[in-house]
């Protein structure tokens, strides 16, 4: 017997998800510029006032995206700030897979941090808004800009920022971890310098406060209140050539969604031999993890485990 083909959407049911999508956009074009005005506010203001109001921008984000995140382990950094850094907290260097434009505010809803991004990033609609006022570093990959950002880099880790970066360098369809690209870890594991060599002007780190690097597994794994499977990933990833516009609104349109975090056991730079080593290590957590929690079980019971451990 031939499977049933799967009906059309009924007119009425069209013009529901419309109305729905359109709600939610309304909310998300009020949202924004209102939480984004008051950041800027506290932009001037000394501490960590305004990382903890990135965090809030994000969260009710994803509320209006109707967007659930179930969180497995804890982040190793705190909210940082220079009073943390005199305290001796190392900072730490978050690194995850990337295959949305909706990892920003998952991660940034979950974790006190700032975002490492492609500059064509701050041109975006809203989601450009937000990052620029939320003091995304932005990084052109162009040569002759390369110092600069690595050194912005260096002297936000130092001064009391945490930072999230993206190592595969673009995003994926969700259905795999594409390799760590080794230069993503330069900041955090610093060349060595033969002894006689002339100093370099660029900044460091404070005497053991080395940042950390905790690996983050990323992956959409609800989407009303069904486990995603491989063809419905393209509701929440996008990539290659895909348009962001069709592919908001048609997010927009469906509901009861939920993204899961799982946040692995941190690496110490220190504990590796090179830059390479260190990115195949935070590959093989990321991509292990991503791996599990694609196969839609009830995993978490033994991830709370491992990391408990």
């Amino acid at each position: 017997m031939e499977p049933t083909p799967a009906r059309a959407p009924s007119v009425l049911t069209r013009r529901v998800e419309a109305l729905r999508a359109g709600i939610r956009l309304a909310g998300v074009i009020i949202w924004v510029p209102l939480s984004v005005g008051f950041e800027a506010l506290l932009l001037p203001i000394p501490g960590v006032l305004k990382i903890r109001w990135t965090r809030v921008i994000w969260g009710v984000l994803c509320k209006l995206l109707d967007l659930d995140i179930q969180v497995v382990g804890s982040p190793v950094g705190t909210v940082g700030g220079q009073k943390g850094r005199d305290r001796g907290e190392r900072p730490v260097i978050y690194v995850a897979n990337h295959s949305s434009w909706l990892d920003i505010p998952v991660l940034g809803t979950k974790i006190y941090s700032v975002f490492v991004a492609k500059g064509d990033i701050e041109r975006w609609p809203i989601m450009g808004l937000v990052s620029k006022i939320g003091r995304t570093i932005f990084v052109s990959r162009n040569r002759s800009t390369t110092g600069r950002e690595r050194d912005e880099m260096i002297t936000r880790l130092a001064t009391g920022d945490n930072l999230i970066l993206f190592p595969e360098g673009t995003s994926s369809d969700g259905s795999r971890v594409l390799p760590f690209m080794s230069t993503f870890f330069a900041i955090a594991k610093l060349p060595r310098l033969p002894k006689n060599a002339p100093p370099v002007d660029m900044p460091s780190y404070p005497p053991g406060l080395t940042p950390l690097i905790q690996p983050i597994s990323l992956v959409y794994d609800r989407l009303e209140g069904l486990p995603v499977t491989r063809t419905r990933r393209a509701i929440f990833a996008w990539y290659g050539d895909m348009d962001l516009g069709p592919h908001v609104w048609q997010f927009l349109k469906t509901r009861n969604k939920r993204a899961t975090v799982l946040l692995h056991a941190p690496l110490a730079p220190e504990d590796f031999p090179s830059r390479k080593a260190l990115a195949n290590a935070a590959w093989s957590a990321v991509a292990r993890g991503a791996a599990e929690l694609r196969q839609n079980r009830d995993t978490m019971t033994g991830w709370q485990h491992n990391l408990s451990r």
